[in-house]
């Protein structure tokens, strides 16, 4: 077992890491649960359009990761980069990977949906496979199950097991280190090809047209690069970091590189948590219609005139 899968060495720079974890958890929280409330309570979204599928769903995955922060902060307060408690290290790999994926698999599938509405509104057939959102979610759920397993497999050593068990697990090590490695870079790198592609098409397409009202369409471009920037801001530095530790102990350099190593890409983990926050403010405030709608139901006093009150809810994002 390598010491530094499991403890925190600079303990210092990892009670910088709880205490930025405790903060996105007070601010994302009750931003990501008011959101929640508006869809269910006010879009039902599940009589409106796909996207509002779509985006509940992604709100649910960074809620439900949101849960793990404060778990994950009181282990790095401890010196530990995972618990040493054996049901809770299962629960919060399990929960940290799948809701993790989902976040990024909706960011992805909603960019498709608005790359398709945008850029080819004429393929009826594809646009209305996309409006099947609910069973999309579903199967994009169902899939990210099994990926958990390597991951789960490969980080059993911080989790309490017998020695049993982790003679057993050794013996296919290194399959379930490559399976880990392939699921973990997938999981970004492809969504980030999409996400580059459907930005690049959909800006060029907006800048083309010659009618419609100007401001919204500045306000579209805007969006869909904003997605694009923060995805990148939020995941690639995590992704770039995973590969240096990778080739770290794969040349097996001297614990002190793959110490630091180890340090930098939990921190940029930690970093990759603030898309929890940045979810909601991207993709729903930069609507005027929910940005309306958000205020008059939880900050009515800053609503100067009823009439901008969102009349129909249904299409608001």
């Amino acid at each position: 077992m390598e010491i530094e899968d499991c403890e925190a060495t600079n303990k210092a720079l990892y009670k910088f890491y709880a205490a930025v974890m405790i903060v996105i958890f007070i601010l994302a929280l009750p931003l990501n649960a008011s959101v929640l409330h508006l869809f269910i309570f006010k879009l039902k979204f599940w009589k409106s359009n796909s996207n509002n599928v779509f985006l509940f769903n992604l709100v649910l995955a960074d809620i439900l990761l949101l849960f793990c922060l404060p778990i994950k902060a009181y282990n790095f307060i401890n010196g530990e980069r995972r618990s040493d408690n054996g049901a809770v290290c299962k629960a919060m790999l399990f929960m940290l990977f799948l809701n993790r994926g989902a976040s990024i698999a909706f960011l992805t599938v909603t960019s498709i949906h608005r790359y398709f509405n945008v850029v080819h509104p004429g393929r009826k057939n594809l646009l209305r496979a996309l409006k099947k959102s609910p069973q999309i979610s579903i199967l994009i759920w169902l899939l990210l199950l099994p990926l958990t397993i390597p991951t789960m497999l490969k980080t059993f050593e911080c989790c309490n097991i017998t020695e049993r068990t982790l003679i057993l697990s050794l013996s296919f090590k290194d399959v379930v280190d490559s399976m880990r490695e392939v699921v973990f870079f997938t999981q970004i790198l492809i969504p980030f090809i999409i996400l580059v592609y459907c930005t690049v098409r959909i800006v060029n397409r907006l800048r083309k047209k010659t009618v419609g009202d100007r401001t919204k369409l500045k306000r579209a471009v805007f969006l869909v690069t904003a997605v694009m920037v923060v995805f990148s801001f939020c995941f690639l530095p995590c992704t770039i970091a995973r590969m240096v530790l990778l080739i770290v102990r794969v040349q097996e350099l001297p614990l002190i590189y793959q110490d630091k190593a180890a340090v930098a890409f939990d921190g940029l983990m930690v970093l990759s948590y603030m898309d929890c926050l940045l979810d909601p403010l991207v993709y729903c405030f930069c609507s005027t219609k929910f940005k309306a709608l958000y205020l008059s139901n939880y900050f009515p006093f800053l609503v100067k005139d009823a009439s901008e009150h969102p009349r129909n809810t249904n299409t608001i994002i």
